[in-house]
């Protein structure tokens, strides 16, 4: 989250900013929650004081009917002073609650706009394939390979959920293993995170875990919720930690499943795999020194891009605008890939996202480090990024690499780990 002294000083900032994020906020509430906060502490550590002043009087000889006032006084300040902690304890969730609801600053670069339509693109990558045949859409390859099954995922658990089998399951363990080999060799340290995680992570994190608009699934019956990205579990695993800073930047590769109602998300272009509630995920996170976090993005999305590049799949990156950015990121970057079968002609579909919090995450989950020869600490800079999101880089494998018969070249990478050239319909 913003830092409060900052927002108390640059409200018309901070509103302007939420603005252009298509995430209003109530400014003014913030600040009338700090100044009632700030003149009831003032009050309470007055009446502490003169407690003090009693308990100090009290020790000296007195007459009766002094001590006798005194005691009165002494009880009455203790009523009073347990009447404005009770007070502040109501303020002080409250106030934070505002405040969390506030999205973090924006990077001066990033295109203002109000959704994935005003995203600034950057450059392509790979030629987009010229096929001699109406191309054919993944599901109806996956179903013609017999890899893919939607019907039974739908009799099992319901709509959007899905069964990989056969050639399908060995590409998604291909997949996974392609890109944790990738980040190893780039200093990334592997992890195999929870697939739950508290509410107050994910809330930590930037994610709303419950209300009407969460996209989170919660467990009943207990403060658990299954998580939406590795992201949440590799930013909460260091929370309430001071990390020196000689140890950094730390590099973390998160293997997890990922859950997601996506509640709303209907239409031909979120069919299939494109939007579902279940799949697997290779995230990358990364801690850093506020000053080297711009860089670490750039290093971030030029990983995703030799991900792609290595898998022979077209792609574009885009910087994404003022109102797709979400509420944790300072900067964002997706890379899409062209999806012959996504629409008729094809279109671009995103694959990765890469996302510089800045200092955002930390301040709400308390992560800090200590400069070099200085005193004190203070917050980290997160970042992270998608390398493989496996549903999605199906999607891009199956409909780029097709041929008229509804067979599917296997990316030459990827031949090793699944054993085969090609897949071929039964």
């Amino acid at each position: 989250m913003l830092d409060l002294k900052f927002i108390l000083k640059n409200p018309d900032l901070v509103a302007e900013n939420s603005e252009k994020r298509n995430m209003p906020v109530s400014i003014d509430r913030v600040i009338a929650l700090a100044a009632e906060r700030s003149q009831k502490l003032q009050l309470l550590e007055e009446k502490r004081q003169a407690q003090n002043e009693i308990a100090r009087k009290m020790k000296g000889p007195l007459a009766d009917e002094e001590r006798k006032s005194l005691v009165s006084e002494g009880a009455q300040l203790k009523s009073t002073v347990a009447e404005l902690e009770k007070e502040l304890k109501d303020i002080e969730p409250a106030l934070r609650d505002e405040q969390a609801r506030i999205p973090n600053l924006t990077h001066p670069e990033a295109p203002v706009g109000k959704g994935e339509h005003d995203n600034r693109e950057l450059r392509k990558s790979g030629h987009v394939p010229e096929f001699s045949f109406t191309p054919r859409d993944h599901g109806e390859l996956g179903k013609m390979l017999d890899i893919l099954d939607f019907d039974n995922g739908t009799k099992v658990s319901g709509p959007k959920f899905y069964f990989l089998k056969g050639a399908g399951a060995l590409l998604e363990i291909a997949l996974v293993n392609y890109a944790l080999q990738t980040l190893i060799r780039e200093g990334f340290t592997p992890y195999i995170t929870p697939d739950l995680a508290k509410s107050s992570v994910l809330f930590g994190t930037g994610f709303n875990p419950r209300g009407e608009e969460t996209q989170i699934y919660s467990v009943a019956g207990s403060d658990l919720c299954l998580i939406a990205t590795s992201e949440i579990t590799l930013a909460g695993l260091l929370s309430d930690t001071i990390l020196a800073e000689k140890d950094l930047p730390l590099r973390l590769a998160g293997y997890s499943h990922c859950f997601r109602t996506e509640a709303g998300t209907y239409g031909r272009a979120s069919k299939g795999l494109y939007r579902v509630h279940q799949f697997t995920k290779v995230e990358m996170f990364a801690y850093t020194v506020p000053e080297e976090s711009d860089a670490m993005l750039e290093q971030l999305v030029g990983i995703e891009e030799k991900i792609f590049t290595g898998l022979g799949i077209p792609y574009r990156v885009v910087e994404c605008c003022t109102g797709d950015l979400g509420a944790a990121a300072y900067r964002k970057y997706d890379i899409e890939a062209w999806m012959p079968g996504r629409e008729e002609g094809g279109t671009w579909g995103e694959v990765t996202s890469a996302s510089n919090c800045s200092d955002y995450q930390a301040r709400r989950l308390n992560i800090r480090y200590r400069p070099k020869g200085g005193k004190g600490a203070a917050h980290i800079h997160t970042l992270n990024g998608t390398a493989i999101a496996v549903s999605r880089a199906l999607i891009a494998i199956m409909e780029n690499y097709q041929r008229s018969d509804g067979s599917v070249a296997v990316p030459e990478v990827l031949r090793p780990m699944v054993g085969k050239d090609e897949l071929c319909p039964p």
